[in-house]
């Protein structure tokens, strides 16, 4: 069967892409960047790439007419302005797309939404729902309440909580009740479901077998972690400084904690585990969904990230619109040296970042990070998604990588920090030099003086990194 999937750069399109080929599907992935889609090699005979953007009618035209089924695996959650509008008109756009092509099964992967108060995050998800079944095909949705898995959203943050805090003082929506999901069983839910005619027209929550309030969870990650924590609840945080609590000791995007202290409000339990019985899923507890990911870390097989969406920056911007490096006035700080290994010094440019930091002046990056998050930026938290490989689109500390290309030599990073005006930095294999190269374009008179502010620390930090680079 041919089926069409969008969100394949996302956290679970990425893992459901395998699943489907796996069991004998045709994919067509929609991708609004296909600079930033690089999909195994082995999947590549089974996958068709197309370049959408559910905002533009025009570019939906690309859906082929013989699709079978289809996945809807986008939301706006965390996007700044009127997300709910955005998200009923793509989820109208793709509607009508679809009623122009042969398919016969829609899937939507949504939330939970069984409160008669949602929040504006949970009603813009149960409009798409709404705006879905519209169409003319057959239309299943699974809600799900939080993830857990390697790189998830719900995991990292529920980890950044547990193993930088050893007490909290937390918001009383911690002692909210939820139903949270293991990633695996989440890919097996959608990936069973599609073509079941059991399922079509119908609505099912999908959750593990724990329902626990925020605060065990928490308790039972440090438990896991065999982590001595200590949570006390208060009544005054409001829903403000909630989100500024989880926006600084998080990795998450401020515009995101908001969202999330207004969902964790809600509760989110399964009305039934219907679905389980008709697909036959015994879906995993909390705890082993989190000795599942812990092993997927330590084996460093992160399949896919919520810190590579383009949403944990608010970068919205096609990867190609910034490949191309200018000159016209910029400020530039080139330099290059003699490389004694070229092997090596490739692995050193593609292990950076991360824990592995930059090599040289790292408590001066980590002050530049920390001065990031305190104006709304990213900081250095996002880290990196694999301690080996880079691809274009992925995030990397406060950068988001633009080209990456192993075999060339070649890494170019655009600066997601806030910034008054635009910043690259540039690694390049060149004969039997390392070409290293900061560009900087400024924005009005502030952005000159941020640059002259800086340059003193350029001279000792860009030469140092640039001696540890080239040095076996």
């Amino acid at each position: 069967m041919k089926i069409l999937l969008t969100g394949a750069t996302g956290y679970i399109g990425k893992r459901l892409l395998p699943a489907l080929v796996d069991m004998g599907h045709f994919v067509v992935c929609c991708v609004r960047d296909p600079n930033t889609f690089t999909p195994p090699t082995s999947l590549l005979p089974s996958i068709d790439i197309i370049q959408v953007d559910l905002l533009d009618k025009t570019s939906l035209e690309k859906i082929p007419k013989d699709i079978d089924g289809a996945y809807y695996l986008v939301h706006s959650m965390s996007k700044p302005g009127d997300y709910q509008e955005i998200e009923n008109q793509t989820a109208i756009n793709f509607r009508d797309a679809l009623n122009k092509t042969n398919v016969k099964h829609v899937i939507y992967l949504s939330g939970i939404v069984n409160e008669t108060h949602l929040s504006d995050h949970l009603s813009s998800r149960k409009n798409v729902e709404l705006q879905l079944n519209k169409g003319n095909y057959n239309t299943t949705t699974l809600r799900a309440g939080i993830i857990i898995g390697s790189g998830s959203a719900s995991f990292e943050i529920i980890r950044d909580l547990v193993e930088k805090l050893p007490i909290m003082i937390t918001p009383k929506w911690l002692n909210t009740r939820c139903q949270s999901i293991g990633i695996t069983d989440v890919i097996s839910f959608l990936s069973k479901t599609l073509f079941n005619e059991a399922t079509y027209n119908r609505n099912f929550d999908i959750g593990g077998k724990d329902v626990l309030t925020y605060k065990e969870m928490l308790l039972q990650f440090a438990k896991v972690r065999n982590l001595s924590r200590h949570i006390f609840t208060v009544p005054i945080m409001t829903p403000k400084l909630s989100s500024y609590w989880l926006y600084f000791v998080t990795s998450t995007s401020y515009p995101l904690a908001v969202n999330l202290v207004e969902s964790m409000k809600v509760e989110v339990i399964c009305r039934d585990n219907e679905l389980s019985k008709i697909l036959k899923i015994k879906p995993i507890g909390y705890q082993k969904s989190l000795k599942k990911a812990f092993k997927k870390i330590e084996n460093n097989q992160i399949v896919s990230s919520w810190k590579d969406a383009n949403s944990s920056s608010g970068f919205n911007s096609m990867v190609s619109d910034f490949t191309q490096v200018p000159t016209y006035g910029c400020f530039i700080d080139e330099r290059q040296q003699e490389y004694e290994d070229r092997q090596h010094c490739v692995e050193k440019i593609w292990s950076i970042g991360g824990t592995s930091g930059w090599y040289y002046g790292n408590w001066l990056w980590q002050i530049r990070g920390y001065l990031d998050k305190l104006v709304g930026g990213v900081g250095l938290r996002r880290g990196r998604t694999n301690i080996n490989n880079i691809n274009a689109g992925d995030a990397l500390d406060f950068w988001r990588v633009l080209y990456a290309n192993k075999k060339e030599g070649r890494l170019l990073l655009y600066a997601e920090m806030r910034l008054p005006g635009e910043a690259w930095l540039e690694f390049k294999i060149q004969e039997n030099q390392l070409i290293q190269t900061a560009t900087y374009r400024p924005l009005g008179i502030s952005g000159r003086l941020y640059w002259y502010a800086v340059l003193p620390f350029h001279g000792f930090i860009f030469r140092g990194m640039l001696n540890r680079l080239t040095s076996i």
